[in-house]
């Protein structure tokens, strides 16, 4: 496989070949030292500690990624199967974005590295696993502080003995692994999109619909979560609660300058408590706050107006939350925003009260619909009666989206799940979704009457479905109306 992308920040002499037969250590064009001197490029090969850690145990989930290893054996026996983590990718010149690895990996694994595969070797019983990483760096040949993706520059890496500790499965060089797969022989399946080089080396033995069959199975796998994973949803969540309160603490400064003041405000929470955040937070402001997915987040904050914030915090296994709320930016709402949020409210109840197990996905949905039409209607905005509403899909000019989707990796999990499993299906304990209503009236629109112009609504939670109903991972925000201000206050 291509070797990550190197950008050493000091040149040396012409560099000696890789012991193991990789490329040269490539120079920076325009770096300061035009050489290394024999006696500098000898210094540093010795001096160096003994920092190999002995003491390590295995990773919280070894047993479920071992678990999930399992059924995905099961499912393709005799079949070889290849999931990478996925590379660097470039952000500008020399600089990348920082590094996520595929969820597909990491739910495997539990592993986050750039550049690992995960190789599932047909067995005369099932599959034995193997993950392909990259070592320690090479202090023998100077990689480790003349290459920029060298340990003297971006940090140290795990040894192959250590990484085997902590995952539970044996490891190898990954740099042999491309070689390695293209001599291979059998049926073989990649998930496809995260490492060209990988796929390139099978790129004769694999087809894109066996490659995708591997990837819808892996993805309705994770429609069901087990206690690990609700565990660290539960963690996000309650991360994010933090967040909101650390964002209605600060509305007096984000007034003063911007939604970016609330999206740092949130952003500050999400990297001391987790790894990120687990998507772009929507911080919209006023007539913002009716465009669904508003993450430019450049506008100014108003007294007066609302707050739509849509934001979740990823932990460090990199599962996320996804929560909105709707705030009075001066704490207290108007009364028409208080009927629009009351409306919104109430379509929300009747579609968490529909998540329970037996339950078609749907039902939650249909259930928050019908509430939405119910108040248009009433409002005189659209002509009922209801049911024409909710046929003909009239309700959806001021409703656009769904009303939830599955959470959990990935903010929209389980995405490519088959729709028979997925949207058709039925709910199961141990699923997590969100319950996500909202009414959005754009400024420009001239059919409402022009107090409702630029108003914008969404409440949403977190979802556990539970062997007798639901519960509500984000319990810990104040939904009513009432509540909201009155938590607000309180922060303030």
């Amino acid at each position: 496989m291509p070797r990550p992308r190197r950008r050493a920040v000091t040149e040396q002499q012409p560099a000696p070949e890789n012991p193991e037969g990789d490329e040269p250590i490539k120079q920076r064009k325009n770096g300061l030292y035009p050489a290394v001197s024999d006696e500098l490029a000898e210094n540093m090969k010795s001096g160096w500690a003994d920092t190999e850690l002995r003491d390590l145990e295995p990773i919280a989930q070894a047993q479920e990624t071992a678990h999930r290893r399992a059924e995905l054996s099961a499912r393709f026996p005799g079949e070889r199967l290849v999931i990478p983590a996925g590379n660097l990718k470039t952000r500008s010149n020399d600089t990348e974005y920082s590094f996520r690895a595929s969820t597909e990996y990491v739910y495997l694994t539990g592993d986050q590295t750039q550049d690992g595969v995960l190789v599932l070797e047909p067995a005369a019983e099932g599959h034995k696993a193997t993950l392909y990483l990259l070592p320690r760096s090479n202090r023998e040949n100077g990689e480790f502080w003349l290459d920029g993706m060298g340990e003297l520059w971006v940090g140290r890496r795990h040894s192959l003995t250590e990484a085997a500790t902590l995952y539970g499965v044996p490891c190898k060089d990954v740099r042999d692994l491309a070689d390695a797969l293209g001599e291979a022989t059998g049926p073989v399946r990649v998930v496809r999109g995260h490492d060209a080089g990988i796929e390139a080396a099978l790129t004769d033995k694999v087809t894109a619909e066996r490659d995708e069959e591997l990837r819808v199975f892996i993805s309705e796998q994770r429609l069901v979560k087990d206690a690990f994973e609700i565990g660290e949803l539960q963690k996000a969540v309650d991360s994010t609660v933090r967040g909101f309160e650390d964002v209605v603490k600060v509305l007096d400064k984000a007034e003063a300058t911007s939604e970016r003041y609330i999206e740092g405000t949130f952003f500050l929470r999400a990297r001391v408590e987790g790894n990120d955040i687990g998507y772009g937070s929507i911080c919209a402001a006023g007539p913002h706050a009716t465009t669904l997915h508003w993450v430019r987040n450049d506008g100014p904050v108003r007294s007066g107006e609302l707050l739509l914030l849509d934001a979740g915090v990823e932990t460090h296994t990199l599962y996320t939350a996804d929560v909105t709320r709707t705030l009075p930016i001066n704490g207290t709402y108007t009364e028409l925003q208080r009927k629009i949020y009351d409306a919104v409210y109430e379509a929300q109840e009747a579609g968490i009260a529909a998540v329970k197990p037996g339950a078609n996905f749907r039902d939650f949905h249909d259930a928050a619909q019908q509430v939405l039409a119910e108040k248009l209607v009433e409002w005189g905005l659209v002509e009922g009666p209801v049911e024409r509403v909710l046929e003909l899909g009239l309700q959806r000019r001021w409703s656009l989206h769904g009303t939830g989707h599955m959470l959990g990796l990935d903010v929209h999990d389980c995405a490519v799940a088959r729709t028979e499993t997925y949207v058709n299906g039925v709910l199961e304990p141990g699923m997590v979704l969100t319950v996500e209503p909202g009414l959005y009236f754009q400024a420009d629109d001239t059919t409402v009457p022009e107090e409702y112009r630029g108003i914008g609504v969404r409440i949403e939670d977190d979802i556990l479905v539970t062997e007798d109903g639901n519960r509500n991972l984000s319990a810990g925000l104040p939904r009513t109306s009432s509540d909201v201000e009155t938590w607000m206050a309180g922060l303030k």
